[in-house]
């Protein structure tokens, strides 16, 4: 009679520890989204009209997936984020994750532009890959808060988590995807870090996660990949094969100088830029609203990073700092790979840019982990 009575006075506890979720972060979330909305419109103009004979298809379909997304951002904020992240929850997601990445390989693949990225069940179509990010997080807050001693050990801690990041990464790379192996990778070791990895491991993880990418790259027969990496350099060595994509959008920023030209007066989109909703809409914004917009648009980013660590710092337990720790990993890690990726600092890979490149997956995934975010936040400590 006693346990129960303690364990209703800690949920009385709880629910009176609720309160309303960090409005800067429902703000920033919330502008992103109707920002991405308007610049997939401009952005996709004229690419609709030539695939689709209406200028409104991706528009329509983004409003679709912002407004469900927004749906499901309210569901996680909602209900408490120990049971988002139970145990049953975060195996089942992992499981569910890597068999959706395996069904890529079977006739359910669907191949677009030459990559495997997608599974087509009846008229649903899912991208594992995106769904991929926030099973690894939810697995691996919920791995290391169970029971916190795992991360320092060797067997218990360092060993699986590099055998989950060798599945998820094996897998996505084999799409090919290598900015959503990289960003899976990244959010599974940096959490790792995060939760107490030993910095002995953690080196050792870097160095063998060094020697897995060179074999990957120097390995591939057809030698996609090191064009990939080499083509980056000089982009305007082969400005009509490898190198196009990024020589168009260098274009779009040099046009756009600092102010833009306009919004919706873009050149670039007129067919030049392959499918410019998609992950270089950065390079149409730069065109369109000038160096300036993009400054304030990552200043934006960096304040929702900003307030996702804050979070982290001030939330109740281990599970809610972890869940808060891998959505700030993940929004920061493709905010940095989009910009370098569109600006010729990297590798051209597809990576979206968070809440605003059109594709619903990523929409519906990035929506639901600030609702998590913001579930994290409305059981956080005050500050003093």
């Amino acid at each position: 009679m006693e346990q129960t009575a303690s364990e209703t006075t800690v949920k009385i506890k709880r629910k009176r520890k609720m309160k309303s979720a960090d409005f800067i972060l429902v703000l920033l979330t919330l502008l992103l989204v109707i920002f991405g909305i308007i610049m997939v419109f401009s952005s996709s103009y004229y690419w609709s009209i030539d695939r689709f004979g209406h200028p409104y298809h991706f528009l329509i379909r983004d409003i679709f997936w912002a407004g469900t997304g927004f749906v499901l951002m309210l569901g996680a904020m909602i209900v408490d984020y120990h049971k988002i992240a139970s145990k049953k929850i975060a195996i089942g997601a992992l499981v569910v994750s890597v068999v959706l990445l395996g069904l890529i390989f079977t006739p359910l693949g669907m191949n677009i532009n030459g990559a495997t990225r997608w599974v087509g069940i009846g008229p649903v179509t899912v991208m594992p890959g995106e769904l991929s990010k926030l099973c690894a997080i939810i697995f691996v807050a919920w791995y290391f808060s169970s029971k916190p001693d795992r991360v320092v050990s060797l067997l218990r801690g360092t060993i699986p988590m590099l055998f989950l990041c060798a599945v998820y990464g094996g897998l996505i790379m084999m799409q090919p995807n290598m900015s959503t192996a990289i960003t899976v990778v990244f959010i599974i070791i940096s959490m790792t870090f995060i939760a107490g990895m030993k910095l002995f491991h953690l080196l050792v993880t870097f160095g063998l996660g060094g020697l897995a990418a060179g074999a990957m790259v120097f390995t591939d027969k057809d030698g996609y990949r090191l064009r990939r990496v080499t083509s980056f350099l000089d982009p305007f060595k082969d400005e009509l094969g490898d190198g196009y994509q990024v020589v168009q959008s260098l274009l779009a920023l040099g046009s756009g100088g600092l102010t833009g030209v306009g919004l919706g007066k873009s050149v670039q989109k007129n067919l030049y830029l392959p499918e410019p909703q998609n992950d270089f809409i950065l390079a149409i914004i730069g065109e369109e609203l000038g160096f300036v917009a993009m400054i304030l648009l990552l200043l934006v980013y960096l304040v929702m990073i900003w307030s996702g660590i804050r979070i982290a710092i001030s939330a109740p337990d281990r599970l809610g700092m972890l869940l808060a720790s891998g959505v700030t990993a993940m929004i920061g890690v493709q905010v940095i790979l989009n910009v370098a990726v569109v600006t010729s600092s990297m590798p051209p890979t597809g990576v979206t840019l968070p809440f605003i490149s059109y594709g619903g997956n990523a929409l519906w995934m990035f929506m639901i982990s600030m609702g998590i975010l913001l579930n994290v936040s409305r059981q956080c400590k005050d500050e003093e």
